[in-house]
């Protein structure tokens, strides 16, 4: 069964082709569509054939999926015969009020996640309004949304709820729902077959231009520091994170702004870019070393949140077996980790200092004997969405849980 794995952006349409035949999982290939709406949008394929990039006009997300699939079954560096080999298209969807789980894309699925446009506007309208032009350009090709919030309905009820009226909760779906579950997924599976065991205590920490944290027990998320929305938890690279709402008045009363004038600067300009005017760690990092100080400040106060999070998931899960690094900057920052894992010795945690700074992808960075092992386990979204699509498929369902 060949998976066609889309992550969108305004602007952007990435994807991996996947051939999922009994045990195996074969990435066919890869590619990319950036500055869609362009007269000069720059077109990428890698195939075992070979590589093609290029430059041409592309109109909209559907103009980029055909030329996506045409290349596809190119003589000369496709992979597949004809574009009705594809399965299905699925997306690494984020959320939607009163579905979770995997869902094949109808209008009803659609409508949901409009109703939570508000809570997730970075994501939400650019995927309904893809879906809705892919549903009408292939008609015959599925689409199946896998929402983030799936993996984190383990997680115990006294831990999803907020103090609010009961209403809120019950009726409008104001809840911790946590993110980032096809990575934090993906880190669970990989960590049980690194090691050989299925009841690992794990600390997933996805740290990248969005980050969160995952407590998982046993293959299973029993806490995530992202809430009701990708806003919170972790400060972002310009999303705030965690943040009082009674400093709302004050912001409001003292610049004259309207409220979704601030709710916009909270979810766009803020987080780490908010702190010192930069949003790539990289040159965070580099502005640090130089002695800046509101970059110091912003990695600062980064390694603070995250250490606060490791804290209270090592408390939940009664300490660890594995503490896991991924995403762009937790697989790359060694920084970070340094910051992050010092003075943890009597957690359990003795860093190899050397090890931690050299190397890449899948390794341990822990000391011989550490207690609590510390891994960099590079993520794979994109084959955690496939798995979930054709499981869908293969159900006959509409719906399966996530």
């Amino acid at each position: 069964m060949k998976i066609l794995v889309a992550n969108l952006g305004s602007t952007s349409f990435k994807y991996r082709l996947y051939d999922l035949n009994g045990g195996s999982e074969t990435l066919l290939a890869r590619g990319a569509v950036e500055r869609i709406g362009s007269d000069q949008a720059k077109v990428t394929i890698k195939s075992p054939k070979g590589e093609i990039e290029l430059v041409e006009p592309i109109a909209d997300h559907g103009d980029a999926v055909q030329i996506c699939l045409d290349q596809l079954t190119d003589a000369n560096f496709g992979v597949l015969e004809q574009a009705s080999d594809v399965a299905a298209i699925g997306f690494k969807a984020v959320h939607a009020k009163g579905l979770t789980g995997v869902q094949l894309v109808t209008e009803e699925v659609l409508e949901a996640m409009e109703a939570f446009a508000s809570v997730a506007p970075a994501h939400n309208p650019p995927y309904v309004a893809a879906m809705r032009m892919l549903g009408s350009r292939f008609p015959s090709i599925p689409l199946v949304a896998a929402f983030e919030t799936g993996f984190h309905r383990s997680i115990p009820e006294a831990e999803q709820r907020y103090a609010i009226p009961e209403q809120w909760t019950t009726q409008f779906g104001v809840r911790r729902w946590g993110f980032h579950g096809a990575s934090h997924r993906y880190i669970a599976g990989r960590m049980a077959e690194l090691t050989g065991r299925t009841d690992l205590k794990v600390i997933s920490c996805h740290l990248g231009g969005s980050s969160s944290l995952c407590a998982i027990k046993a293959g299973k998320s029993v806490g995530c520091s992202l809430g009701m929305s990708p806003q919170s938890g972790l400060p972002h690279n310009n999303r705030v994170g965690d943040f009082d709402v009674f400093a709302l008045p004050v912001i409001l009363e003292q610049t004259g702004l309207s409220l979704n004038k601030v709710l916009e600067i909270l979810a766009n300009s803020s987080g780490l870019e908010g702190l010192c005017g930069l949003r790539d760690l990289r040159d965070i990092e580099a502005a640090a070393t130089g002695g800046d100080a509101r970059a110091i400040l912003a990695l600062d106060l980064f390694i603070g949140s995250i250490r606060h999070y490791l804290g209270a998931y090592l408390l939940e899960l009664g300490g660890a077996d594995a503490i896991v690094f991924t995403g762009g900057i937790g697989e790359n920052s060694a920084r970070i980790r340094a910051g992050v894992c010092r003075e943890l010795k009597w957690f359990g945690v003795e860093m190899d200092w050397v090890g931690n700074t050299e190397g890449t992808g899948e390794r341990k960075v822990s000391a011989p004997g550490s207690r609590i092992e510390v891994w960099t386990v590079p993520t794979n979204e994109e084959i955690v969405v496939a798995r979930q699509s054709r499981d869908l498929l293969a159900s006959k369902k509409t719906s399966i849980p996530g």
